[in-house]
């Protein structure tokens, strides 16, 4: 061995690389929480808008049935839970949903919420006086 190298390095090399595999493990980890995450969120979001969507139809006599358990069935189809459904506007025919969807893994479930009717109606502004010049 050359002199300027002491033996109490000797093996110090290995245990610097699994260190480095260590964090990288922890690393890659991290990053898979956050795509399932990431992919949880995504899928509630999804079956919200789907769920209200077809709740909204039901409630404006487009497709037979309650609103919300035409909403509930939406979902379920798409591997979710409808945790809450609200019907709100002229004849109810606004539906607002809250779905949940189970992530893999440690992560608290993930959830969704939408709302889908016809478009508010908003008031016109009131007409520009032009001033005479």
């Amino acid at each position: 061995m050359p002199a300027n190298h002491p033996q109490v390095e000797r093996g110090s090399g290995t245990v610097l690389m699994a260190g480095l595999a260590a964090a990288l493990i922890l690393l890659l980890a991290a990053l898979v929480l956050l795509v399932q995450g990431a992919v949880g969120g995504a899928r509630a979001a999804a079956a919200a808008d789907l769920a209200a969507l077809a709740g909204a139809d039901a409630a404006r006599g487009l497709r037979n049935g309650d609103p919300c358990d035409v909403a509930r069935v939406t979902a379920r189809r798409h591997r979710a839970e409808l945790v809450g459904c609200f019907r709100s506007g002229p004849g109810g025919v606004i539906v607002t949903v809250r779905t949940s969807v189970p992530v893999p893994g440690v992560l608290p479930e993930a959830t969704g919420a939408a709302r889908a009717g016809p478009p508010q109606q908003r008031a016109r502004p009131p007409p520009r006086v032009h001033p005479r010049r």
